[in-house]
């Protein structure tokens, strides 16, 4: 069997993608045999092994960098429908719900960097991806079962794809219609598919940083931009507050899935966590109690309530699926607002991205293309195809 295997030394690129899925492969053929129970044991006996003390990352991501990813990971185009979702749930409701969600999505994504850490422990391996700790989990679990780990590992692939790359359409869209709300106002109407075309070879050039490290300066230059364009926003919204009496503090139950769907939609980022946790110099500060998870999920989770409270409290029944939508359109700092989202949409872009290309270049194509000089060539075309 060849579930204990795995070397210290290898590449972050092999790590389990080939001895998982032949260690599941002993593990559906060994049925409940003697030696395959000893293998097991064997397999989790050492709990001297330190995965973090062994992992070797190139470009190592600081306690400010991966806090400045996850918030604006999770501070995105999503926030801006908040106020709608209140109405949906009513300011009570709204509050409430809010913070009980992002409770629960702090300790789901604890439960997962743990599981992460006790399975690299028994597999002697620094470091898993969300695919793979499906993989490896499921591979750890009851023996009928083991033979499904590679399906587990499959299946977490491709709806991590699709969520991803589901996210980037989004953000196209996002940052295409709110250039087109500007700068239609002052040269006339376009076709929005024109602004799509436009910031397509910025968007390529962006998505050509290869490393988490260097796209930590587009991630805090983009949570300032977007606190500032939040801070207008609020302006707007505090300006001439109605009271509270005219507004719903508990909605019908029937609305409260369009509630759950669009706070789930804004606030997760479970795409994002452990590649971000992989790759942090100190990863123990990811998940302490002043670490970088918790100090990022309260503080979303306390600005999305304030953002949904507020914005519902302004314009109540009228609001839009966007706030955005709902200020001035003729106004000079009104559309200052829809220009810098879209610029902190724009540099935020290429996160998404990384998790599509980390899944499909550097853990599949590349492994069959490395020795083949044409490779940088080839990752620039499956960008373009990747964007298209």
């Amino acid at each position: 069997m060849v579930v204990g295997s795995y070397s210290i030394n290898d590449s972050r690129e092999y790590i389990a993608d080939n001895e998982v899925r032949g260690s599941n492969m002993s593990m559906s053929t060994g049925g409940d045999t003697e030696a395959q129970k000893k293998a097991d044991n064997a397999a989790g006996g050492d709990d001297d092994y330190e995965p973090y003390a062994n992992r070797n990352v190139k470009h190592p991501t600081s306690y400010g960098d991966t806090l400045f990813h996850i918030m604006k990971a999770s501070l995105g185009t999503g926030i801006l429908a908040l106020p709608s979702a209140f109405r949906n749930a009513g300011y009570v409701t709204g509050v409430v719900g809010t913070l009980v969600i992002g409770f629960f999505c702090t300790y789901c994504v604890h439960l997962l960097v743990g599981a992460q850490y006790e399975l690299c422990r028994r597999r002697k391996i620094p470091s898993l991806t969300y695919p793979q700790i499906a993989e490896v989990a499921i591979g750890e679990g009851p023996t009928r079962l083991r033979w499904l780990a590679p399906y587990g590992r499959k299946v977490t692939l491709v709806f991590l794809i699709l969520c991803e790359v589901g996210a980037n359409c989004i953000y196209v869209i996002f940052v295409a219609s709110n250039l087109k709300a500007v700068f239609d106002h002052y040269y006339g109407d376009h076709d929005v598919r024109l602004y799509v075309l436009a910031i397509f070879l910025p968007l390529l050039l962006l998505c050509w940083v290869r490393n988490l490290k260097f796209l930590a300066p587009f991630s805090a230059f983009a949570s300032g931009v977007t606190i500032i364009s939040f801070g207008i926003t609020l302006y707007y919204v505090f300006t001439d507050i109605p009271s509270l009496k005219d507004r719903t503090e508990v909605a019908g139950v029937h609305e409260l899935p369009l509630f759950f769907g669009t706070v789930m939609f804004s606030m997760s980022a479970i795409g994002i966590i452990m590649p971000l946790e992989n790759e942090m110099k100190k990863p123990k500060n990811f998940t302490s109690t002043f670490g970088v998870l918790n100090v990022a999920m309260l503080s979303i989770a306390l600005i999305y309530a304030a953002f949904g409270f507020f914005g519902y409290l302004k314009y109540g029944e009228e609001v839009l699926g966007s706030i955005t939508l709902n200020l001035p359109p003729t106004e000079i700092l009104a559309q200052s607002v829809r220009i810098m989202q879209s610029v902190a949409i724009f540099c935020t872009f290429a996160i998404p991205h990384y998790i599509v290309f980390d899944i499909m270049w550097n853990r599949g194509i590349k492994l069959k293309l490395e020795k083949n000089k044409c490779t940088l060539f080839l990752k620039f075309e499956f960008l373009l195809i990747n964007f298209n």
